[in-house]
């Protein structure tokens, strides 16, 4: 099984949100359809924008953990690096 960390935003330069799950297709439609109230509900944060695939849940929990310290310019700067090098991304 994989984990996921995640990024989500709001829209260009909006809101971020970094998340961790075991199931990426549904925990976006989660977000996206506002099932579970909270941050991303309450800010529109529902675009995914980034991630990366784990196959330990620790270690997945605790890259989310570091990428929340991170400044926001490092988050935005590897969400960047991420569209241009041609990775995964998903546009709403």
């Amino acid at each position: 099984m994989s984990f996921f960390v995640y990024m989500l935003a709001s829209k260009k330069n909006g809101t971020l949100y970094t998340g961790v799950t075991g199931n990426l297709g549904e925990r976006i439609f989660q977000h996206r359809t506002k099932q579970t109230p909270g941050f991303t509900s309450r800010y529109g944060v529902d675009r995914l924008v980034w991630y990366e695939a784990y196959d330990d849940p620790s270690a997945a929990i605790q890259r989310e953990k570091s990428i929340k310290r991170w400044p926001r310019a490092w988050k935005i700067s590897t969400i960047v690096a991420m569209i241009r090098s041609g990775g995964t991304y998903m546009k709403s």
